[in-house]
């Protein structure tokens, strides 16, 4: 398994550094579709829809991507703002009540697309300012994980959420806030956003995203412990589904985008 885990994670790596670094940049706007679409593919698991339910919403939200991308690029920022207050707002929500996906399929569906849609755009967004920044921001989330899971292994006594994730304490997100704001000290010192932003403010919004990451992480386990399911699919082998791999990057890269949308307007 483990052996699995890391070809699969090495061959991932290799082929994102392809496209983003050995190919024009429309290969990474297509890659970006490639994953949208996988994701609303898995989206449909989890709302238990079957196959040609499932294949027909990847479709519309490739769609809908073509669509913000040819049509409305203005409607971007907005996008980034209502999926921004979704995960500040609404989520904490749904953790208090636990709603479900079961019962309206129509609201499952819309809100697949509030998840998934900003996550792509937000890609996109950030990846023509700079493939760099793009994956400061994704290593961001990384490091918030790994420094929740050392230091919630190390230190964990608490439990953040015992019915939707039992491993995650808040000791590891204290670790994991941190580890963020070690990080993002470094990143600023090289960023051309060093001195744009008041210290204090800075802080509050590495704190922000942080936050944010835990919720998406949080958010897309509830959903699978409430459809009954391990992994969003297998399409990655040792690492399960594509929701999997992104799902706190689905809650962080919309909110990222729109802090630096605000900060460059």
């Amino acid at each position: 398994m483990l052996r699995t885990r890391v070809i699969t994670a090495l061959l991932l790596v290799a082929g994102l550094a392809l496209i983003l670094f050995g190919l024009p940049p429309v290969a990474a706007v297509l890659t970006f579709a490639a994953i949208a679409a996988l994701a609303a593919w898995e989206w449909g698991g989890l709302m238990r829809q079957d196959q040609p339910a499932r294949v027909m919403y990847a479709f519309v939200l490739l769609l809908f991507c073509w669509q913000l991308t040819v049509a409305a690029p203005q409607l971007v920022p907005i996008l980034l703002a209502v999926s921004t207050g979704f995960w500040i707002l609404v989520v904490p929500l749904w953790f208090r009540f636990k709603w479900t996906l079961a019962g309206n399929d129509f609201f499952g569906y819309l809100l697949g697309a509030l998840v998934i849609l900003p996550t792509w755009a937000a890609m996109v967004a950030l990846h023509a300012v700079s493939t760099w920044l793009m994956l400061a921001v994704m290593a961001l989330v990384w490091v918030a994980d790994i420094s929740a899971y050392f230091a919630g292994r190390a230190f964990g006594k608490h439990k953040l959420a015992v019915t939707i994730s039992p491993g995650k304490t808040w000791e590891g997100v204290a670790g994991a806030v941190v580890g963020v704001l070690i990080y993002g000290g470094i990143v600023l010192t090289f960023s051309p956003l060093q001195g744009r932003l008041a210290l204090p403010l800075m802080v509050l919004l590495l704190i922000l995203l942080t936050a944010v990451s835990v919720m998406g992480d949080l958010f897309e386990s509830l959903l699978k412990r409430q459809a009954g399911i391990k992994d969003s699919s297998n399409l990655l082998p040792g690492h399960g589904g594509v929701l999997d791999r992104i799902d706190a990057l689905t809650s962080t890269l919309p909110v990222a985008a729109l802090i630096l949308f605000l900060v460059r307007t």
